[in-house]
């Protein structure tokens, strides 16, 4: 292997050509180095916050930057959409720092203070350092999150300046308690809002109204903060950042920092010797790949972090390049990822920061912000769902102009073939607009309990809360939730807090806590949305590279007992699913066919999962589990098909429904390459006949209660999304269908019926009758793409049931089929 000092080319030439690699390069891009744009410090920057700077190596912020910090000090509402470490954190915190040294000459201390949000503790922990760089200590900046201890609390609380929290302490600590901290948000000056486009779908929308929340405090207190938001490069950063905020937002989007070239390439895993469900060939896993690349890195002296797609992934690989390093450098080489204890995720961001970890495989944890510059390679263990997070992701390597290596290791499934071989979707096309609907009424509903809880609600708040508040406000009177008083305001009426009502991450209900049986120690957590298919009773957990057998799975107590094992397999949940149409808001005639978008019931129920070979990924035989059902209310986009088009397209009822399986599987594969979402957030069935349409029709639908914006997303975006759908499929060298176009790992019918021969007809006859796709939509033109929202008529109101598509690597299910 080359010296640490190889250039990006001589480090991918080389792991090309080791053990006979070359034929899994599918692409190389090579994007080249960017100069840096220097601008003057803008005079209102106190001089304290230039003279630090610049003993960090600062002497003039890059154009982007200074135009940030004119805006803020302006009192302008800002969000900085710049690559990956174009140094977004100077941008806001040079204002925020300067106002709050100001605010230290009033009598207190604290004549101005700053609140800063991050999506992860990592994120917040990492900032906290950040700013003590640039400010003397008379501006006391502290951490509050659920890792603080109890008496730091009321510390920070009456004497911090700058409070670095995250919107799920925001929600459940900060806004309840509002009058212990009246002398905090009475001069409340800024609000961060730090990468902000992690802020989508249901998560994004609960996060929108706690900020409505937080205004509306403020305002009670007497303050009008300035919101500075930081982003990944995304489409349309302002109406992101004021649909988050409710406020009108500049954009900052012109990236003057400087970049060393990157070369990025595409990478695909060979087909094994061995066949998965009804025959298929079967690729060799991206995370596998991931750890044999790791490993030669590693061995190179080479920095790198693997990305993966979940936590099990990341222990998988960071054991496998241990294995395969052997001491001493298997000790250089960790995880990291949600659900470990506190301790143990700061010991191993010193690790990395401090340069004695290596290789590290870690989840999208790491994807935020967290300092980790020093990287020579990125590898990412499948596509990370958006084009802005993959970006996000490639560009944690690289130095100021040294030269880095990324590389996209393609999973075996529809989106990630489909990519490897079309570079263009990648390398010539716009990263997404954000998508998040905070006037979902199951997002809003509980989220205006919690504000009357704070403060009643009058009349001058429904506003602030969208024009969905309006009809809820009855329903939940009628609900016994809320009293409209003889003021016309509404109150909170029972003992609970409101807050504790409200589930921002969209996990449907409290987490459930993973216990080793023998001694009662905690390993850690799991969401109660994902518990089904994770912790279910005979799943492999894996915990720091141990593996543990769920014992038990108790969803009373939401407690999965566990015991050490070693088992020389993974476990994968089986599932299945029916769907029913609510109503429809939308249908869009494409000839015979026709395209829906509206809500649905999806009721989903896990029935036994699979023993899969950790090696090779064969099955090894199947469990079944006695799990109940668990019902979500929805929005979906379908669309059918009528018997002469099936006629038409040499379609006979026998086959069709495996092509409306194989399609089905497909365009839940394809959809987050047009909407701003991973597999795991939607879900899929197809009916040959439903009772519904009266037709043969297949649905993809938002793994969220209430409605995520994915499916409609979808709809306006069908043509192209169909269409890709429909090429993928037919491009794939398989001849009866694989995990590389139209199989799916999760399918709850073991991947039986899938016809692909007929899928790529069935799709040919839908998309014969679509509109143009001039103007970028899949219905008549008549709208835009929006913003992703839907209106809808139901009042749900409390936590989100049902898990939907989400959880690991679920993507769309194949539900009970009717036989007409």
């Amino acid at each position: 292997m080359p010296p640490r000092h190889s250039s990006p080319e001589a480090l991918l030439e080389t792991l090309s050509a080791n053990r006979g690699r070359s034929d899994r390069l599918t692409h190389t891009e090579h994007l080249p180095a960017r100069p840096a744009r220097h601008a003057s410090w803008p005079e209102a920057i106190r001089p304290e916050i230039r003279e630090a700077a610049r003993g960090l190596g600062v002497s003039e912020p890059w154009a982007h930057q200074a135009e940030a910090m004119e805006l803020a000090k302006a009192g302008r509402s800002v969000v900085i959409a710049t690559g990956t470490a174009s140094g977004k954190s100077l941008g806001y915190l040079a204002p925020v720092l300067s106002d709050l040294l100001d605010g230290t000459e009033a009598p207190n201390g604290r004549g101005a203070t700053a609140l800063y949000l991050a999506p992860t503790k990592a994120l917040a922990a990492d900032q906290r350092r950040r700013a003590a760089e640039l400010v003397p200590p008379r501006v006391r900046v502290a951490l509050y999150d659920g890792d603080t201890p109890g008496e730091e609390r009321e510390w920070v609380r009456q004497y911090a300046s700058y409070v670095l929290t995250n919107p799920d302490m925001l929600h459940r600590g900060i806004l309840p308690s509002h009058p212990r901290w009246s002398t905090f948000l009475k001069t409340l000056r800024y609000v961060v809002v730090d990468e902000c486009h992690s802020y989508r779908g249901v998560f994004g929308s609960h996060v929108a109204q706690v900020l409505r929340r937080l205004r509306r405090l403020c305002a009670r207190y007497g303050s009008t903060p300035t919101f500075l938001l930081a982003s990944a490069t995304t489409a349309e950063p302002a109406a992101t950042a004021e649909r988050l905020t409710g406020l009108p937002a500049v954009a900052v989007t012109e990236d003057s920092s400087p970049r060393g070239p990157l070369v990025f390439a595409l990478w695909e895993p060979p087909l094994t010797e061995h066949v998965g469900e009804q025959g298929a060939p079967v690729r060799r896993t991206a995370t596998a790949e991931a750890g044999y690349l790791l490993t030669d890195l590693v061995e190179s002296g080479t920095r790198t972090v693997a990305f993966v797609r979940s936590r099990r992934a990341a222990e998988l690989v960071a054991l496998q390049a241990q294995d395969l390093l052997g001491t001493p450098l298997s000790g250089r080489v960790a995880a990291y990822r949600g659900g470990y204890l506190a301790e143990e995720r700061r010991a191993l961001e010193r690790d990395l920061q401090s340069g004695r970890l290596l290789g590290l495989a870690s989840t999208s944890a790491l994807e935020l912000g967290v300092d980790v510059s020093g990287l020579d390679a990125v590898l990412m263990a499948g596509y990370p769902g958006t084009r802005a997070s993959l970006w996000q992701q490639a560009g944690r390597a690289g130095r100021e102009a040294q030269g880095a290596l990324a590389v996209l290791i393609a999973r075996d499934d529809p989106l990630d073939t489909y990519l490897v071989h079309h570079p263009e979707a990648l390398f010539r096309t716009p990263v997404e607009a954000t998508v998040l609907d905070p006037d979902n009424p199951h997002v809003l509903a509980p989220h205006l309990c919690a504000a009357a809880a704070e403060l009643p609600i009058t009349d001058a708040d429904i506003e602030l809360f969208g024009p969905s508040t309006q009809p809820l406000l009855p329903a939940l009177e009628r609900r016994g939730l809320l009293r409209r008083r003889s003021d016309g305001s509404w109150y909170w009426t029972r003992r609970e807090r409101a807050a504790d009502r409200v589930d921002l991450r969209g996990s449907g209900g409290s987490p459930v806590q993973i216990v080793e049986a023998l001694t009662g120690r905690l390993l850690g957590t799991v969401d109660a949305a994902a518990a089904h298919t994770t912790v279910h009773t005979g799943a492999v957990h894996i915990h720091q590279g141990r593996s543990y057998l769920v014992q038990d799975l108790d969803l009373e107590t939401s407690v999965a007992l566990v015991e050490a094992a070693d088992p020389p397999y993974t476990t994968a949940a089986r599932d299945i699913t029916s769907i029913s149409v609510l109503s429809t808001d939308t249908t869009v005639d494409w000839g015979e066919a026709r395209l829906s978008f509206g809500a649905v019931e999806v009721v989903n129920q896990v029935v036994g999962y699979l023993r899969k070979r950790i090696s090779t990924g064969e099955i090894l035989g199947e469990t079944k589990l006695d799990l109940p059902p668990r019902t979500l209310r929805t929005r979906a986009v379908w669309w059918s098909v009528t018997e002469d088009q099936l006629f038409d397209a040499e379609i006979p009822f026998d086959q069709l429904p495996g092509a409306a399986h194989a399609a089905e599987h497909a365009s839940i594969g394809l959809l987050p390459l047009f909407a701003t979402c991973d597999r795991w957030d939607i879900g899929g069935v197809s009916v040959p006949l439903h009772p519904d349409t009266g037709l043969p029709t297949v649905f993809v639908y938002d793994g969220h209660s209430g409605g995520a914006g994915f499916a409609e997303r979808g709809f306006r975006r069908a043509v192209q999304w169909l269409t890709a759908t429909r090429d993928a499929i037919a491009a794939c060298e398989c001849e009866r269908g694989c995990p590389s176009c139209v199989q799916s790992p999760k399918c709850g019918n073991g991947n039986d019926p899938l016809d692909k021969a007929a899928a790529v007809r069935l799709l040919g006859a839908l998309l014969a009758g679509a509109p143009s796709a001039r103007d970028g939509s899949g219905h008549d033109g008549s709208g835009s793409d929006g913003d992703g929202s839907a209106s809808t008529s139901d009042d749900g109101v409390g936590e989100r049931e049902g898990e939907g598509g989400r959880g690991g690597e679920d993507d769309g299910r194949a539900g009970p089929r009717t036989t007409g």
